[in-house]
């Protein structure tokens, strides 16, 4: 270990009740005073990833459903869009990315897109759908409205190919990493 630190070990209990232990590299009382893999940390950690995934998903989705909506302004003559739509719109995406983080086992990341994981996407499209009809955000036409559920498929689909793809990119990513650090190790 560094110098300045010293190992303690912590007993945690997990949630069976199967004790572990975990070395927690601590400093010197001077510099910090508390473990540096605390409980507080792992728990605002956790919380930190959580709001990254909804920031995400809140942002795509916005965006997504504001260019329908833009289009269909368009399609009526209109250039502008209403900023109170769009506020119900973002509100929207932040109430479904938690939705979909917290309850709905974040299913547009899935390693596979199987029927659980169509019929979480034809929930979320319909609430989407719903929301839209609700606050007249297609001034409650069919042909728009029910458009709308059909793009809201179609964007569930591509977040998923992206994130399928991401995922492909980072494993061969890592892969060439390891091969490099291994070839790097027999040198030595």
């Amino acid at each position: 270990m560094k110098e300045g630190h010293e190992e303690h070990i912590r007993r945690d209990w997990k949630a069976g009740g199967e004790e572990y232990e975990r070395v927690c590299p601590k400093k010197n009382e001077e510099e910090s005073g508390e473990m540096r893999c605390s409980r507080k940390k792992e728990k605002w950690l956790h919380w930190l990833g959580t709001e990254v995934a909804v920031e995400y998903k809140a942002c795509l989705y916005f965006f997504a459903i504001l260019f329908y909506y833009s289009l269909y302004q368009v399609t009526r003559g209109i250039y502008t869009v209403s900023l109170v739509h769009m506020m119900e719109m973002i509100f929207a995406t932040y109430g479904m990315g938690y939705l979909q983080v917290l309850a709905l086992y974040n299913f547009d990341e899935a390693e596979h897109f199987r029927r659980k994981e169509l019929a979480l996407s034809l929930l979320c499209a319909a609430l989407y759908t719903a929301v839209s009809y609700l606050f007249e955000w297609f001034d409650r036409k069919v042909p728009a409205t029910g458009g709308f559920f059909l793009y809201c498929m179609a964007a569930y689909g591509c977040a998923y190919l992206a994130n399928k793809w991401k995922r492909y990119v980072d494993t061969m990513r890592l892969n060439a990493m390891l091969r490099a650090y291994q070839k790097g190790e027999k040198k030595e």
